[in-house]
C-alpha cells in the first residue's frame, strides 16, 4: 500500500554568539504573539460573544520589531494557538490555552519550507534571518525525502535542538503474522515477554537519584537570580537531560529489536497515570517508560506492515491461567507464583504474558478474517467488542 508518511529527525545545533541573540528574540516575539493574539481573542468573546480572527502580520505595525525575526516563526505561533483552540472545542477536559511563560526552561519555534528558505548541507543548517548554523548531522537523510518544517528548541540545560520534519512516500506491505509474543508489563524490568525474557531495565533515574537529589539541595540553597544560581540550574537541568536520553536511547533499541524480529506484538492497554496514583508506585512507574516504549513499539512496526495489539485493561491476564484457563478471584500483587488447581506453577509475569499473546492472536486474526488483510483500515486503531456504553475489550493498532 502505497501512502504518505513523516519522519522527524532530531540534530544538535550549535549557534554563534550573534545567532543566539536571534535565536533569544525569535522566541520572545513567538511568545510575545501568541500571547497577545490570545488576550485578544479572549478580549473580543467576552464583549461580542464571537470568535475573533487575527494574523500575525496585523500586529507589525504596531509592534515594528516583530519584522526581525522569521516571519513563519509568527505563523506557527499563529498555528500552535488555532490548533490549541480547536482541540479545546473538541474536548473541553484538554483546557483552554493557556498563555506561554518567559520563564519556562524550555523555548522553542516552528518554521515551515518556503522556496528553499530552509536546507541541510554540508553539517550546516541554513534557516531563515539566521543563515547557516553549525549542525551535528549524526544519520543521513534517505534521498528524494522532502522538508516540511524545521523546529528549533532551547532546552533547559542550554543546549539548542533542530528537530527536521521530513515527508516520504512510503510503500507498506502487510505481512502474514507468523511469529506472535505477548508482554506483559513489570515494575523492575520494564516487560516480561512470553518466552520468558526480560530486557533487564537499566533504570536510569534510580542509578541518578543520589545525584540528583545532591544536585537539587545545592540549588534550593542558592539565591534566586544570581549567576551561581543559573549555573547549578544548569547542571541540574543537564542531569535530567542525561537521564532522560539514556531511558530514551533503551527504549528505541529494545522496540527496534523486537520490531525486527516479532511480525505481531500483543500488549495490555494499561492506565499508567492512574496505576503510579493509585498503587504509589510514581518513581518507578515513570523511570520505566512503558508509554514511550509502546509508542515507539507502534510506529516500528507500523514502518514494517506489522500489527501491535492492544488487549483491554479489564482482561484477566494475572487471574487466568495459561494451561487451563480457569479464573482466580482474587491475585494480590505480593503472590508472584501462579498455582492452578490443575496442577500448573508457573511465575505470575510469565504467565500474565503467555495469556496476552494468546488473546492478542486471537484478536489478530478475527481482524484479518474479518476485515481483509488489505482495507480501508490500515493504519488506523480498531475498536473492536464491547458497545457504546462499555469500554472496548480491546483493539488493533494495525499497519
Amino acid at each position: 500500500m502505497q501512502t504518505t508518511a513523516y519522519k522527524a529527525f532530531k540534530f544538535r545545533l550549535y549557534p554563534n554568539t550573534e545567532q543566539r541573540v536571534l535565536l533569544a528574540k525569535t522566541f520572545g516575539c513567538v511568545r510575545f504573539i501568541y500571547n497577545h493574539m490570545l488576550s485578544d481573542k479572549i478580549e473580543h468573546y467576552e464583549k461580542t460573544g464571537k470568535m475573533l480572527r487575527c494574523w500575525p502580520s496585523q500586529y507589525k505595525e504596531q509592534f515594528p520589531w516583530l519584522r526581525e525575526v522569521d516571519s513563519l516563526a509568527l505563523v506557527g505561533a499563529y498555528n500552535s494557538l488555532e490548533s490549541a483552540y480547536r482541540n479545546f472545542f473538541r474536548d473541553k477536559s484538554i483546557g483552554f490555552p493557556k498563555y506561554k511563560s518567559k520563564h519556562n526552561g524550555r523555548q522553542s519555534y516552528t518554521t515551515n519550507q518556503v522556496n528553499g528558505n530552509i536546507a541541510l548541507n554540508q553539517e550546516k543548517l541554513k534557516l531563515p534571518k539566521l543563515g547557516r548554523v553549525k549542525i551535528r548531522q549524526h544519520r543521513m537523510i534517505p534521498e528524494g525525502w522532502r522538508l516540511k518544517s524545521v523546529t528549533v528548541t532551547h532546552a533547559p540545560s542550554g543546549r539548542y535542538f533542530a528537530s527536521l520534519l521530513y515527508e516520504y512516500d512510503a510503500e507498506i506491505i502487510p505481512v502474514e503474522p507468523g511469529a506472535i509474543i505477548g508482554l506483559d508489563f513489570s515494575m523492575s524490568e520494564l516487560y516480561v515477554d512470553s518466552n520468558g525474557e526480560n530486557p533487564a531495565y537499566p533504570r536510569p533515574y534510580r542509578m541518578a537519584q543520589e545525584r540528583l537529589a545532591k544536585g537539587q539541595r545545592k540549588l534550593a540553597r542558592m539565591k534566586r537570580g544570581g549567576s551561581n544560581y543559573r549555573k547549578q540550574k544548569e547542571k541540574v537541568a543537564r542531569l535530567h537531560e542525561h537521564i532522560a536520553s539514556q531511558r530514551k536511547d533503551f527504549l528505541h533499541k529494545q522496540s527496534r529489536q523486537i520490531a525486527n524480529a516479532c511480525d505481531a506484538v500483543c500488549i495490555e492497554d494499561l492506565n499508567m497515570k492512574g496505576m503510579a496514583q493509585a498503587l504509589h508506585f510514581g518513581k518507578s512507574v515513570s523511570d520505566n517508560g512503558w508509554g514511550a516504549f509502546t509508542w515507539m513499539l507502534g510506529y516500528k512496526l507500523v514502518d514494517q506492515g506489522k500489527y501491535l495489539v492492544k488487549i483491554s485493561r479489564w482482561f484477566p491476564s494475572s487471574k487466568a491461567c495459561s494451561a487451563c484457563g480457569a479464573v482466580k478471584n482474587e491475585m494480590p500483587l505480593s503472590e508472584r507464583i501462579y498455582r492452578c488447581s490443575c496442577g500448573a506453577t508457573i511465575d505470575r509475569d510469565l504467565n500474565a504474558a503467555i495469556n496476552i499473546r494468546d488473546a492478542g492472536a486471537r484478536l489478530l486474526t478475527d481482524t484479518i478474517t474479518n476485515r481483509g488483510t488489505h482495507g480501508d483500515s490500515l493504519l488506523n486503531i480498531l475498536p473492536l467488542g464491547g458497545s457504546s456504553q462499555e469500554a472496548p475489550t480491546s483493539y488493533t493498532f494495525r499497519c
